[in-house]
């Protein structure tokens, strides 16, 4: 048995002999949906210390993409202070800033 109460919670009848005979859940109202997972993205800063071809070089080798990708990313880097390099979960945008960080380059992660 089902009965709910004005505070928005349930109380449900339990049959156990252990259980007190009714228990109040809580539930979420029916217009609190949950917020949709948004994906973090991975930024990389322009600093005053790596040069043009180092930050392609690392881009490469931590992320896998092309000259031609990874120069164009460096290039937003150095023309508009930043470029978003990587995107996913949580724990795969900390493990993309810990990398970048240790290879030296300025990074940071926010939720898109």
């Amino acid at each position: 048995m089902r009965e709910l109460l004005p505070s928005g919670r349930h109380r449900v009848a339990v049959a156990s002999s252990t259980a007190p005979a009714e228990v109040e859940l809580d539930e979420p109202a029916a217009d609190e949906a949950p917020e949709v997972d948004r994906p973090w993205i991975v930024i990389v800063w322009n600093d005053p210390i790596n040069l043009m071809s180092y930050v392609t070089f690392v881009l490469q080798k931590l992320f896998g993409y092309s000259h031609d990708k990874a120069e164009a990313l460096m290039l937003d880097v150095h023309h508009k202070g930043r470029a978003v390099v990587s995107s996913g979960t949580k724990e795969k945008a900390e493990l993309d800033v810990f990398r970048l960080h240790e290879h030296g380059l300025w990074a940071t992660m926010q939720q898109d």
